[in-house]
């Protein structure tokens, strides 16, 4: 029995949209991971992308109509799930669709967390709106727009979730099921799919109530003070710094002159206004992040990691559960989480995790205002020195036998196991 494995990735710019198909002898099983791209960073339309993917699944069926077995929404940024939207994935036929607990609407955890986000998000939101009242949007300080698009991305993106999750007339061909990964129970989130080919293991999002503190945006943060409507309820503003430590202008020497400037004038109120935007608006980014499905795939041996957006502390909480790190260990496939930001892709995994000599697949597009930090250049170095093979959404190349690229719509790498 010939068993094939292959990762389609699509390029869709500073996005995911992953095409995984398991073929036993001639019976394709499929999973969709994530469709989406940041508004900032497209290569060409999401509309494009999708109308690619689903004429793929067209082409790959038997019949014509298009069919994924499982679609996986990591996480709910939009440069994940905005594909989600649009109405051609009425035609398709989906059997079921993955998304991380916090979308449960019947879970006590999801429903705080989601709250919290949301409220979080709506509140930055309606504190750039006044921020930049009247100010043309090319005037704009960087910081400020930077904000505005953490603070819009983590909205939740109701449209592609309510499709996802089949609500509010939302839907694929036919009625699909839905499950909230990963369950209380640890036994059922190592899932088998086409006829025990496939165990999906499920790591993460994290259900430890400290790991969802750390989820959860602080009610307490200083940005609240730009608030004309007041603080939450129970918030002391007294006892509150009004920036995190990490962002406070401190008395030091070597203030860059503009700080030293506003210092000196009195004018540190737009100063650090926007800079306290920017950092909150992170905060709630990496919160989400934090959502995201972190799932391997093992096939007859062969294991895949696709981690979503997860950061520090999602990946602490697989790194440190030895059964979880071991299944990242001999794993032929890597998917670089959040396209090879800083955070997102801890040193530990690639220096003393993961074997040597695997592939990892890059899906990045050019946002202007990450143009020197996101990829990761130190990343990209180490994934090198352990040999592994990167595989470049903008700079596809072929790899006889392994990888092929199809113009620059999508590169895949391709897997084959006897059994």
């Amino acid at each position: 029995m010939t068993t094939t494995v292959t990762v389609r990735m699509y390029n869709v710019g500073f996005g995911d949209a992953f095409l995984v198909t398991v073929d036993v002898d001639g019976r394709p099983w499929r999973m969709l991971v994530d469709c989406g791209v940041h508004s900032q960073g497209e290569v060409r339309s999401i509309s494009d992308t999708v109308r690619a993917i689903i004429a793929d699944l067209e082409a790959a069926s038997a019949d014509g109509v298009a069919h994924v077995d499982v679609v996986v929404a990591t996480h709910h940024h939009a440069d994940h799930i905005t594909g989600f939207r649009l109405p051609e994935w009425e035609k398709v036929r989906v059997d079921e669709v993955w998304v991380p607990f916090v979308e449960d609407e019947k879970d006590p955890d999801a429903i705080a967390l989601k709250r919290a986000q949301t409220q979080t998000a709506e509140r930055l939101t309606g504190l750039i709106d006044r921020r930049t009242a009247g100010v043309d949007g090319g005037a704009w300080p960087k910081a400020v727009v930077e904000a505005r698009w953490f603070a819009m991305n983590s909205l939740g993106n109701a449209d592609a979730t309510d499709r996802l999750v089949g609500r509010n007339g939302k839907r694929f061909a036919a009625p699909h099921k839905v499950r909230y990964l990963p369950k209380l129970i640890e036994a059922k989130n190592h899932i088998s799919a086409a006829k025990g080919a496939v165990t999906v293991h499920v790591l993460g999002p994290s259900r430890d109530p400290a790991d969802l503190k750390l989820m959860d945006p602080p009610a307490n943060a200083g940005w609240l003070r730009l608030d004309e409507d007041g603080p939450p309820e129970g918030v002391d503003l007294a006892d509150t710094p009004l920036f995190d430590a990490r962002y406070a202008v401190r008395e030091m020497a070597g203030l860059p002159p503009e700080l030293s400037d506003a210092k000196a004038h009195l004018r540190l109120d737009a100063l650090t206004n926007d800079a306290g935007l920017l950092a909150a608006s992170s905060v709630l980014e990496r919160s989400v992040n934090n959502t995201s499905l972190f799932l391997v795939l093992e096939v007859s041996g062969i294991r895949l990691v696709f981690p979503g957006d997860a950061q520090e502390g999602a990946w602490r909480h697989v790194l440190d559960d030895p059964v979880k790190a071991g299944l990242l260990r001999n794993a032929a496939f890597y998917k670089i989480g959040h396209h090879g930001s800083h955070n997102a892709t801890p040193k530990r995994f690639v220096g003393e995790v993961w074997q040597d000599g695997g592939y990892a697949m890059l899906p990045w597009g050019l946002v202007k205002a990450w143009k020197d930090s996101i990829p990761k250049r130190e990343l990209l170095d180490a994934l090198h020195d352990h040999h592994h093979t990167v595989i470049r959404a903008d700079a596809p190349q072929e790899l006889p036998g392994r990888v092929s690229v199809h113009d620059d719509l999508w590169s895949e790498v391709v897997f084959a196991v006897r059994t």
